[in-house]
């Protein structure tokens, strides 16, 4: 089906943060880069015409100041070196005394005004002022004329008057024409967006590469579980990939054969149900038919058959029990009716319902209790786990075989331990028996009967009491479980505190 479009999606598509991560880091850090380089190379330059303004102004001051110029602006020398230097810089130079009065302009405008400007006044007080008027590319230096306090340093005598302890005697204006490369705005901000175009474009090509590469593992992921969902459960992802992509194809992997295997043990198990569910119909049926076919059929004859009859319902019972009982345990999984139970007596009473079976089986039953033992458990679902545990011990043994039950505690757990020397498990069979459907010997259990339900319904009663069950087993040789069950109830948020 076709996904509708939607932006809320994209934005959180995984490919397209990435992309947009990939893209954000490639140009941000070159407008900033590109920005910065452009405002430090405007500040250089502008530092350098400043300094070259202010080693002019100094030449000339020292002519103002030796010449006595500012009583005397009528110095044809001086004059003839301002215009000069004015010449030189393209502008324009005013001379200003300590009262702001222009002395002398070049440009022969502001002669005798006094002009009061921001960084004329700054120069006035000793320091050199600067103004950038981008605007009308020009740039304006304010130099303060200064002489040494010592009067071994004065040779002008109108300078020779003034107070001893006065630094400023007037301010040399500058006002000359921005550098070229400053003025150039429109060729700077064309070159700058010029080269962002093309680390756009570049960064726009690599984040769709690599969103698309890095995404890739997980596009094949999403395509395998779709699959899954139609049916096919043997897909096998192996991309490209990352370390953490890897692992994320190594479980998926691992999820799919595991689906795969548990598909094959529910068709296993159907079959298997549908053979047992019908096996003990149809013997009813043929023992039934025979009856009917016969008009005086003997009185043994006709107990022999009722009995047969008696055995199939007890069996197709059996297996309904198992599953009702399967279902249930999923459905209230934590529902369990707690009690103080002697386990002495629960384990005795389930002997006794066995005991008959294991002798017709020829099979020895033993129990041996080391101490007298009180836990909290479910006696019904509790008695149901050690049944089952002790039954097929009973039903996977050979004539002549024993089963050995030992029931012992320490101060937290109590342990029962069932043992017999029967037909054993396969060694690749043993992480799969507490499976649900699983049959580790095919041939045996279908002679024997059952539906593979037992040791599952088994674990689960026992997780369900905050205990663990463990086996061993030799194939020929028998097979050992070992069930460990606090001796009280474990609440929920306290299980995970018992370890081993």
């Amino acid at each position: 089906m076709k996904k509708k479009f939607s932006f809320r999606r994209i934005f959180h598509s995984l490919r397209a943060r990435i992309f947009l991560f990939a893209f954000l880091m490639g140009t941000i850090p070159c407008f900033i880069l590109s920005s910065g380089l452009s405002y430090v190379y405007d500040r250089e330059t502008l530092n350098a015409d400043i300094l070259s303004v202010s080693g002019e102004a100094q030449i000339l001051i020292n002519q103002i100041v030796t010449s006595g110029y500012l009583m005397n602006p009528t110095d044809d020398t001086v004059n003839i070196t301002l215009s000069s230097v004015a010449q030189s810089f393209s502008g324009r130079i005013l001379v200003m005394d300590d009262t702001l009065r222009v002395v002398k302009d070049t440009y022969s405008l502001y002669e005798g005004k006094t002009i009061i400007w921001d960084i004329a006044v700054k120069a006035s007080l000793g320091t050199t002022a600067y103004e950038e008027d981008r605007e009308n590319s020009f740039l304006t230096v304010a130099v303060p004329i200064t002489v040494s306090a010592d009067k071994s340093q004065k040779s002008s005598p109108a300078l020779e008057s003034s107070d001893e302890t006065a630094d400023s005697y007037g301010v040399l204006l500058f006002v000359s024409p921005l550098n070229q490369n400053l003025m150039n705005q429109d060729y700077q901000g064309a070159f700058i967006i010029f080269f962002l175009f093309i680390d756009v474009i570049i960064s726009f090509l690599l984040a769709f590469f690599f969103s698309r590469r890095l995404t890739r593992p997980v596009t094949g992921l999403a395509s395998s579980i779709r699959q899954v969902e139609k049916g096919f459960i043997e897909p096998h992802l192996s991309e490209n990939r990352s370390t953490e992509t890897g692992e994320v194809e190594e479980a998926f992997n691992s999820y799919a054969a595991e689906l795969n295997r548990q598909n094959e043990s529910r068709q296993e198990f159907v079959s298997n149900v549908s053979h047992e569910l019908k096996t003990p119909l149809t013997s009813m049926k043929v023992l039934a038919d025979s009856l009917n076919g016969m008009e005086d059929a003997p009185v043994d004859l006709y107990k022999d058959f009722m009995e047969d009859i008696t055995g199939e319902i007890d069996r197709e019972t059996k297996i309904i029990n198992d599953l009702l009982t399967l279902v249930k345990f999923d459905k209230n999984q934590n529902a369990l009716d707690i009690t103080q139970v002697r386990i002495n007596d629960l384990v005795e009473t389930v002997m006794k319902r066995i005991r008959p079976i294991a002798e017709k089986a020829q099979v020895e039953l033993v129990l041996e209790s080391f101490r007298p033992i009180t836990a909290e458990v479910d006696e019904t679902k509790f008695s149901l786990a050690v049944q089952n545990l002790v039954e097929n011990a009973v039903k996977y043994n050979n004539p002549g075989g024993y089963v050995h039950v030992s029931l012992n505690s320490d101060h937290r757990y109590f342990y029962i331990h069932v043992e017999d020397n029967g037909l054993g498990i396969p060694e690749e069979s043993i992480p799969h028996i507490f499976e649900r459907f699983y049959r580790a010997d095919k041939s045996h259990s279908r002679e024997i009967g059952g539906t593979g339900l037992g040791l599952s319904i088994t674990q689960n009663v026992i997780r369900m009491h905050k205990g663990e069950i463990k086996v061993s087993s030799r194939l020929g040789e028998g097979t050992r479980f070992v069930v460990r069950v606090p001796l009280k109830y474990i609440e929920e948020e306290a299980a995970d505190e018992i370890s081993e």
